[in-house]
């Protein structure tokens, strides 16, 4: 007996091993929930009670919204076989930049979308940064992405520590709040930025198309799945990296932007203006399986968890990193299942 590839699994044998690895998943998280003292039951149904309630869907959304700008952006780099693990750190340059617009630069209806600009390219150039280092020198850019999320932080902890700390502000860490013309608008009484969303749902589909409708997404596949054939062929393997790295920077910039001028109206300390979107958008880049359309559903499915997991920090007084373990359950599901679903059991010798 042994184990061999199997390059074509059917999708009764991929919708079979992603099943049993979730329900493992959901099973092991039950076990938790039970150690803590908490009936499984009632924390799942506290989980997912936040889809039956208006202001739990805004909740779900406003945490979709940076999950799916994000997410797509991922999706389409892990296809193409960039592994950017950086999206944290650019949404924090998105937000930098966005913040650097709107508090020292001339305010006015240009605002806005000068705040987009030059957040989404501080970010998309933090991105290329990575992409440059594995095309010129060979760099992993796991590592190098992985690195400048550290960098990317502790530079937001020393501008709202120091030199564009608020002049009203004691006590606390963060800039003075923007100017109105620098405010996204929200949906009603929501935290939910619509431009952002309205954005996150236009890349989701522009993406998809672009990587399955145009000859640039047909070399980005070839490369993705079969580097040497793509060489032989004579794809630009350096320009293609190139540009899915500043796709996907540019989109996770736009996220950091959505978050401060939609939501919190100031730049603050790194674990105020993000809850790890760009972590948790792994796993929503992920699930979507190389398919930027589908985050438009697993967004969503990720933002239901940190909704409900806020639920469950103030219902059963549960450390919200219980959120954090249930993200890591489900990252180990995903592995598991892939390469269950990608080899077969060979009896034979």
């Amino acid at each position: 007996m042994r184990l061999e590839l199997d390059p074509s699994p059917t999708p009764a044998k991929v919708a079979w091993s992603y099943g049993a690895f979730f329900l493992l998943t959901f099973l092991l998280l039950a076990l938790l929930f039970a150690l803590y003292g908490v009936s499984p039951l009632r924390a799942f149904g506290l989980l997912f009670s936040v889809v039956l309630d208006p202001l739990g869907l805004f909740e779900v959304l406003r945490r979709a919204v940076p999950l799916l700008l994000i997410g797509a952006g991922l999706s389409l780099a892990f296809r193409v076989g960039f592994f950017n693990i950086g999206a944290e750190g650019q949404l924090l340059l998105g937000a930098v930049g966005a913040a650097y617009t709107a508090l020292f630069l001339p305010t006015g209806p240009w605002t806005l979308p000068l705040m987009f600009l030059l957040g989404g390219g501080l970010s998309a150039l933090w991105a290329l940064l990575a992409a440059w280092l594995r095309v010129r020198f060979g760099a992993s850019e796991i590592l190098t992405t992985l690195m400048q999320n550290y960098l990317a932080y502790y530079l937001v902890v020393y501008l709202v520590a120091g030199p564009w700390k608020g002049e009203r502000v004691f006590g606390f860490l963060y800039t003075d709040t923007f100017p109105e013309p620098a405010w996204l608008p929200r949906l009603g009484e929501s935290l939910v930025p619509w431009p952002t969303l309205l954005l996150g749902v236009l890349a989701a589909l522009f993406l998809h198309f672009l990587l399955f409708r145009t000859p640039l997404g047909l070399e980005w596949r070839v490369l993705g799945d079969n580097p040497k054939a793509a060489r032989y062929l004579g794809l630009r393997e350096g320009r293609l990296f190139l540009l899915v790295a500043l796709l996907s920077g540019l989109l996770a910039g736009v996220a950091g932007v959505g978050e401060v001028a939609g939501i919190h109206h100031k730049l603050l300390e790194p674990a105020q203006i993000s809850l790890g979107y760009g972590f948790t958008a792994i796993l929503v880049a992920w699930l979507a399986r190389g398919g930027p359309l589908f985050t438009l559903l697993t967004a969503p499915l990720m933002g239901v968890v940190l909704a409900g997991g806020d639920l469950l920090k103030l219902e059963l007084s549960m450390p919200f990193r219980v959120v954090d373990v249930f993200a890591g359950l489900m990252l180990l599901a995903l592995i598991g299942a892939e390469a269950l679903a990608r080899h077969r059991v060979v009896w034979r010798r």
